[in-house]
């Protein structure tokens, strides 16, 4: 792992804050993403309160919400989120055969990229800047959905 476990005893009163909060809530622990998110307590508490949102309050009907979580598990290469969530989405009505079409196509995870990251940006650095690409993702994807055009005047950057 590259990042170890956080133990509750090692907390700080913010990570311990934030950590009690997920752990008391529906995901019902702190598991996958969030024990690396703690180590930016305020990241991580938006960041559960978004997903939190997202997997359990979604207006997708099961089968949809989790497909897209698969769409993106499989996009990223993020084999935890695969695990995690391709029972959710078989149990809420996806055809395991559309589940592996997708699981095909595997991409490695570079350690020598994740050790330089960390060597200049700290593992808080590193957790806010995966923040910032999620979010920044989720902003796009609402800005092109919603088809939001620029200002009056604003050169268009391509």
């Amino acid at each position: 792992m590259r990042f170890p476990s956080l133990e509750p005893e090692r907390m700080s009163p913010a990570q311990k804050r934030v950590h009690d909060a997920i752990a008391s809530g529906p995901r019902g622990g702190v598991r996958g993403p969030f024990g690396v998110l703690l180590r930016s307590p305020e990241l991580a508490d938006r960041v559960q309160k978004v997903g939190e949102h997202l997997r359990f309050n979604s207006s997708l009907p099961a089968r949809l919400n989790e497909l897209a979580i698969l769409i993106n598990a499989r996009f990223w290469g993020s084999k935890y989120e695969w695990y995690a969530h391709r029972p959710f989405a078989i149990k809420g009505g996806l055809a395991e055969s559309i589940a592996d079409d997708l699981a095909q196509n595997r991409r490695p995870v570079d350690d020598a990229v994740f050790g330089q990251a960390v060597a200049l940006l700290g593992e808080q650095g590193v957790v806010d800047l995966i923040g910032v690409s999620g979010y920044y993702t989720l902003v796009s994807m609402v800005l092109n959905v919603a088809d939001i055009p620029l200002p009056a005047g604003a050169p268009s950057p391509w």
